[in-house]
């Protein structure tokens, strides 16, 4: 993919917004799920509103190229996180053992 200025391929092959560590899965993830470019400016307000306008048309110019590499990526991160060594309770154990302890015992 031939990419413009304000987006970089980092040693990993990553590709992110040029000076940020955000990357472009992440600013078209939630695009494709809806958000406006003022929704994304709120999540990403390190980026300006401008850079987010130009990394969606990039996308909207390059939508087959960018949409390989981001199921791509996201795939990849999938199965990391399914290979990964889970550390700790889930937060569903966590919310479970929270409700536990509010409520009273009949003992």
């Amino acid at each position: 993919m031939n990419l413009p200025d304000f987006l970089t391929l980092d040693d990993d092959g990553w590709i992110h917004v040029t000076d940020h560590r955000i990357g472009l899965v992440d600013i078209i993830f939630f695009y494709r799920r809806g958000d406006s470019p003022e929704m994304l400016h709120l999540r990403f307000p390190t980026i300006t509103l401008s850079t987010i306008y130009r990394v969606i048309a990039h996308y909207l110019d390059h939508r087959e190229e960018v949409d390989s590499y981001v199921d791509e990526s996201l795939a990849a991160t999938e199965a990391m996180r399914a290979t990964a060594v889970r550390r700790g309770p889930t937060y569903e154990e966590l919310l479970d053992r929270m409700v536990k302890r509010r409520l009273p015992t009949n003992a």
